[in-house]
């Protein structure tokens, strides 16, 4: 709890005004508060009992303005700390997307993406309570049982004793119930994200389950994941529903002990009926805020675990870092010096050597998992090598800022991405559009044919993942989009697998005649594709066993003899 208002209050500090604010409000309701245990003792003894008319003809005046000033200063405290608390789960939730799009692609792998979105989302808003709810309100009532326990010990030290002696017994089962907490609150987020991973699996993959008739099974596994969510949450409402019974049972011995104690001291004469009443009204009203404190200590062991749970992703660095050298110049040579890649200890690539000049076009093949995809992606630095060294005009890629590098290369993957936006938005993502570039470089990916049918063209609305295009036409768009940034070095992994002959024939002509601006490297598996490029390499467990044009290799290379016999 300590660590976690260390880590939370200093967000406070940009927000002075709205801050200065709420604590008004939360003094306004402390001092309401009291307030009202204060009037009840000219109520009794000087209207009551002494018949005071002045008195009872203030009283009403007095009691609205109390009142008012305690329901002001919650509306002002409950404002300004929900506007505080809202804003910093915005810039934490800003900071955490924008750190997660920087990580490498090797934590992609290893996290399920349903477990990044509760992160984002679940564990966030559990922190959001942090800030919005538990500092704002430990101030407030703190405040509260301040302004309270000083009028009781004004107005009876001797009875203010015995109640300041028993209530803090209660700090050790409220500490063994927030241990408790933690330990389910842990459980509980962590079965939420199995549930969240569990539903996007389904979403993802509705049309397998569809064509499989496996709705039932994948109920039964999403339904145990709910079950284990619904169980968390029931043992941590039981925990923390032992709170209110445990302070209910202290709070009556301590207040048992002073209305008897108290009492006696008004049939004795020490005390007035007047003053008893004051001083147990602000007793009462003082077991409310301690026990919500209380609660609050319990609501914060899941905002502890929520934060740890989200300061694990802060935490993670990634290995592919930035270099500092803008890469301005145009791409003239790629050279790949002895390098090997590892993923997880498993080799992908092994000493691999080539140099690529612009104007050439080198096609790989090779069977699954022989290391092409593995190839192009260290050109992209999604990874980079465990030995050996890439070079761009000479210089390492490490050294070149990810930024200016990616913006001289375009990659199209096996995986065609489409996002929810206007199809001229996706051409130019990331960019400024340009209506008449977006225009071409959907011509050279002969995309226009059928965006021209469309009602809004080029601004037509694309839905999530393209599904309102066919397949060929969403590789066209993604075609479209890599040749819109004019690049340098163009990577085509299983390009043109989803488009007919002729297409491909339309779109392997434009890319001829691009040629000459550009590198091409082309990962396919049809021979189409591969067959008239200047150098084809064979991979074979993450080697290149053979090179050379179609013809040489087919003269000189059994394994491509036997791969282009498939092609």
């Amino acid at each position: 709890m300590k660590n976690l208002l260390k880590q939370y209050l200093p967000y406070l500090t940009g927000y002075k005004r709205q801050f200065f604010f709420a604590v008004l409000g939360m003094i306004a309701v402390a001092a309401g508060t009291a307030g009202t245990a204060q009037l009840i003792k000219p109520v009794l003894d000087d209207v009551f009992i002494n018949k005071d008319r002045e008195m009872l003809a203030l009283m009403p005046f007095l009691l609205v303005g109390v009142f008012m000033l305690k329901g002001i200063g919650a509306y002002i405290q409950t404002y300004y700390t929900s506007f505080i608390g809202q804003d910093v789960i915005r810039k934490l939730r800003d900071r955490l997307v924008s750190h997660i799009t920087y990580l490498d692609m090797e934590f992609f792998k290893n996290m399920h993406t349903g477990e990044i979105l509760s992160r984002v989302t679940n564990d966030i808003n559990r922190i959001q309570n942090v800030v919005s709810n538990i500092i704002p309100n430990l101030i407030r009532e703190s405040l509260t049982i301040l302004a309270l326990t000083g009028y009781v010990i004004y107005e009876n030290p001797k009875l203010a004793l015995y109640f300041l002696i028993i209530m803090p017994l209660a700090v050790f089962p409220l500490s063994k119930l927030a241990k408790k907490m933690r330990k389910y609150s842990k459980l509980s987020q962590e079965s939420t994200a199995d549930m969240t991973s569990r539903l996007g699996e389904i979403l993802s993959n509705i049309e397998v389950i569809k064509s499989n008739s496996s709705q039932e099974y994948e109920y039964q596994r999403f339904a145990k994941e709910n079950q284990n969510v619904f169980k968390f949450l029931m043992k941590q409402v039981k925990t923390n529903a032992l709170t209110s019974p445990i302070m209910e049972i202290l709070g009556s011995v301590a207040i048992g002990l002073v209305v008897y104690i108290g009492g006696k001291e008004v049939i004795d004469g020490h005390m007035t009926v007047g003053a008893f009443f004051a001083f147990a009204t602000a007793l009462f009203m003082l077991y409310t805020p301690i026990k919500r404190l209380s609660g609050l200590y319990n609501k914060a062991q899941d905002a502890i675990t929520a934060n740890t749970r989200m300061h694990e992703l802060l935490d993670t660095k990634p290995a592919v870092i930035s270099g500092t050298k803008e890469l301005t110049n145009n791409i003239e040579t790629v050279s790949f010096e002895d390098v090997s890649l590892n993923y997880n200890n498993i080799p992908a690539l092994k000493n691999i050597s080539l140099e690529a000049k612009k104007g050439e076009s080198i096609a790989l093949v090779g069977d699954s998992g022989a290391g092409k995809s593995s190839l192009v992606n260290l050109l992209v630095r999604f990874y980079d090598p465990s030995s050996g060294k890439i070079l761009i005009n000479h210089s390492n890629t490490k050294d070149f800022t990810l930024t200016s590098l990616h913006k001289k290369i375009s990659y199209v993957t096996q995986r065609i991405y489409i996002f929810n936006d206007t199809i001229a938005a996706n051409i130019a993502y990331g960019e400024e559009i340009d209506e008449q570039q977006v225009i071409e470089a959907l011509q050279k990916a002969y995309a226009m044919e059928f965006i021209e049918k469309l009602q809004n063209g080029i601004y037509t609305l694309l839905s999530e993942s393209g599904d309102n295009l066919s397949g060929g036409q969403r590789q066209r768009i993604a075609l479209a989009r890599a040749l819109y940034k004019d690049p340098d070095i163009l990577i085509l992994d299983e390009a043109t697998s989803a488009l007919d002959n002729k297409s491909e024939a339309l779109i392997q002509k434009a890319l001829h005649e691009l040629k000459s601006e550009m590198i091409t490297f082309t990962v396919a598996h049809r021979l189409s594709t591969i067959e008239h490029a200047d150098t084809i390499l064979v991979f074979q467990a993450g080697e290149i066993i053979c090179r050379g044009s179609h013809d040489e290799l087919l003269q000189q290379c059994p394994t491509y003899k036997k791969l282009s016999s498939h092609l």
